[in-house]
């Protein structure tokens, strides 16, 4: 009767599942989340499985498990040198929407599309879901691993050599890394069948545009405004990236035609 139900009612599913994954969570001896973390996890995770789906899921996951793992590498290293993510790496509440809260609007969005009978607008909904997550682990990968490994960092508006971890910082090591990140990411997506290949190289075009202007940010504005927390900057770079990558399909798609 249980599996019945269940078959029939993802956010059911959704609401089960996450609240089964709060005890390993919880638990764990090295934390990833944050308690207020978790709860805000366990909302963005009802809300992607309840209108994505094990597909949408698996993204946001893959995302959150290789981010993570990514920010405690060299960890050492970069706490000594006053670089390393606050509270060891343990995401909050402004981490989790800050990465997913346009990705969040997107499985919204779809849900939405399915309910009033709009299923031409779906496809680009997909595509800037995956795109954001895309964006958000380049940005991720390209900033951690520059300050754990990168040689030489510059600032990314003169080019100018500076101290790693500086805001706007780039290296050729993090850029590699960023970029390796955000076609791994959108490989998975392709795998699942939630974007074609045009949409993959759309995605990934989308991330690295994304990031850079998010260093561009972080080297121009950023310090002037404190509002525009690294949280905030992470939102905007997660806009970006999806807003580019739909644009890019749209255009192709009309070149195509």
């Amino acid at each position: 009767m249980l599996s019945t139900i269940l078959s029939f009612n993802p956010w059911l599913i959704a609401v089960v599942l996450n609240t089964l994954l709060l005890v390993p969570a919880l638990i764990s001896p090295k934390k990833l989340l944050t308690p207020a973390g978790i709860a805000h996890a366990w909302v963005l995770g009802v809300v992607v499985w309840g209108c994505l789906g094990w597909r949408g899921y698996g993204v946001v996951m893959f995302y959150f498990l290789v981010g993570s793992a990514i920010t405690r590498v060299g960890m050492a290293e970069k706490q000594a040198a006053g670089i390393a993510e606050k509270r060891d790496g343990a995401r909050g509440p402004e981490n989790v929407w800050g990465s997913a809260l346009t990705g969040a609007f997107c499985a919204l969005g779809v849900l939405g599309a399915e309910y009033f009978g709009q299923p031409q607008i779906i496809p680009p909904l997909l595509l800037g879901y995956v795109a954001s997550f895309s964006t958000k682990l380049s940005d991720t990968c390209a900033s951690e691993i520059g300050k754990a490994y990168g040689k030489s960092t510059f600032l990314i508006t003169n080019l100018k050599p500076v101290p790693r971890g500086t805001e706007g910082a780039v290296s050729l090591e993090g850029t590699i890394a960023g970029a390796g990140a955000s076609v791994l990411i959108a490989l998975l997506a392709l795998g699942l069948g939630m974007i074609n290949i045009g949409g993959l190289i759309c995605a990934v075009i989308a991330a690295f545009v994304a990031t850079n202007i998010e260093s561009v940010i972080g080297a121009t504005v950023q310090t002037k405004f404190s509002w525009l927390t690294n949280e905030v900057v992470n939102f905007i770079n997660t806009l970006i990236g999806a807003i580019v990558a739909v644009l890019l399909f749209s255009i192709t798609q009309s070149l195509v035609i």
